[in-house]
């Protein structure tokens, strides 16, 4: 499909946006995808070191959007979930045959996600993936949307929708306030190989300057999400590899045996920030544009693919009824399903920080014996285990793996 008329323009085609695609697309919507990468540069392999973790409410989506396949072979397994605090011997221990015979979740890499959802995106000729190219105006009427894009080019749709980051320039150019928090911390992120497999368990240690997580990929290999003060995270990726090995082996442990850096390694500033409205005029906010969370509890992209689930459902049920998709009722529908797990989530991932980054005695006295009394309560683990893995709350269509 050429640069045109179409139902809706989305701006952004990472895997937040290209999943959005390809579910509306399946559904028989007319799609444009307008990103300022180029398709290789999307997909490329092996220059993102983030571990993803995808839940098993988001697996069913990507499975039912026909994305999973083609990530399937990278991803590993969590079959257990390991929460410590420091040196404490008390502990929180999550065991997926609790819940079922099927994982907590997975961690697939990054380059391994991001390549699967744009062949999927563009296998469907429902869906015009126009990239490199950016957006220069974008003006939202009663009737419609059209954005004029710096090559000259023009899209008109009913609905359009910013999947284009935390730092969204079309939520920006629609005025739509972001309240911020700095967290000054960083997360430092990169692939190791062990020599003793991981079992599928999934670690989070609490440490004095943040949350440490090995997460487990396929084969002998984790991935590491290493919070630490912003300046300090800075000096670490600054090292060579055996000094920074070195540090990382002191935080690691021996129980994965010798292990050895893969690829990459880089460090990102942590914030937290959510925007007034996830709607304006004949806009959609989705994922990063929308909200931004710590990484503590590693829901960052299964908030963005709730997001579009819900947002698919609502936009799809209005085109089969013949209503306008972009009508001001459907998108306050998308608002009010996403509204309060968007924000009890920030609240939750927010409080966690604080929590275990607080040093006062008491506190910390308090919050390990917190961890202790949850694992001795199967009904407790049982909850926070089902959410997640996202199967509380009111699942659009595809979260229960179901097409939209």
């Amino acid at each position: 499909m050429a640069d045109g008329d179409c139902d809706v323009l989305i701006a952004g085609g990472g895997p937040v946006g290209g999943l959005l695609a390809a579910a509306l697309a399946q559904a028989g919507l007319t799609v444009t995808v307008v990103e300022v990468a180029t398709p290789e540069v999307l997909g490329r392999p092996g220059a993102d070191p983030r571990a993803i973790a995808v839940s098993y409410s988001s697996r069913r989506a990507i499975g039912a959007v026909g994305a999973w396949d083609g990530m399937a072979a990278a991803a590993g397994a969590i079959l257990d979930i390991r929460v410590t605090d420091a040196s404490s011997p008390l502990f929180l221990h999550y065991d997926h045959r609790e819940v079922g015979d099927h994982p907590l979740g997975w961690i697939v890499p990054a380059p391994d996600l991001r390549r699967a959802i744009l062949e999927r995106m563009r296998a469907d000729p429902a869906v015009s993936l126009l990239a490199p190219a950016r957006i220069r105006r974008l003006e939202r009427s009663s009737r419609r949307v059209e954005a004029e894009l710096e090559d000259g080019r023009t899209v008109r749709a009913a609905l359009a929708v910013a999947a284009d980051g935390r730092d969204s320039a079309t939520r920006d150019g629609a005025g739509l306030r972001i309240i911020r928090r700095d967290y000054a911390e960083s997360g430092i992120v990169c692939v190791i190989a062990h020599q003793h497999p991981h079992h599928g368990v999934a670690h989070e240690c609490f440490l004095p300057a943040g949350p440490f997580a090995i997460l487990p990929l396929a084969g002998d290999r984790s991935g590491i999400v290493w919070t630490e003060r912003r300046d300090l995270a800075a000096a670490l990726c600054g090292l060579d590899d055996e000094a920074f090995l070195a540090e990382l082996s002191r935080r690691v442990g021996g129980f994965l045996g010798e292990i050895r850096l893969e690829g990459a390694r880089f460090h990102h500033p942590l914030s937290l920030h959510w925007a007034e409205t996830m709607i304006g005029r004949r806009l959609a906010l989705v994922g990063d544009a929308a909200h931004g969370m710590h990484p503590i509890a590693g829901q960052g992209m299964n908030m963005g693919i709730r997001d579009i689930c819900a947002l698919a459902e609502v936009v799809v049920d209005a085109a089969r009824l013949g209503l306008d998709i972009g009508s001001a009722d459907v998108l306050e529908r998308y608002q009010r399903w996403r509204r309060f797990d968007t924000m009890l989530m920030l609240g939750v991932t927010d409080s966690l920080d604080r929590l275990f980054s607080n040093a006062i005695g008491p506190v910390r006295l308090a919050r390990r014996l917190g961890l202790a009394a949850v694992n001795r309560l199967p009904p407790a683990r049982r909850f926070l285990m089902r959410h997640a893995m996202g199967l509380a709350g009111d699942l659009p269509r595809l979260l229960r793996g179901q097409r939209p």
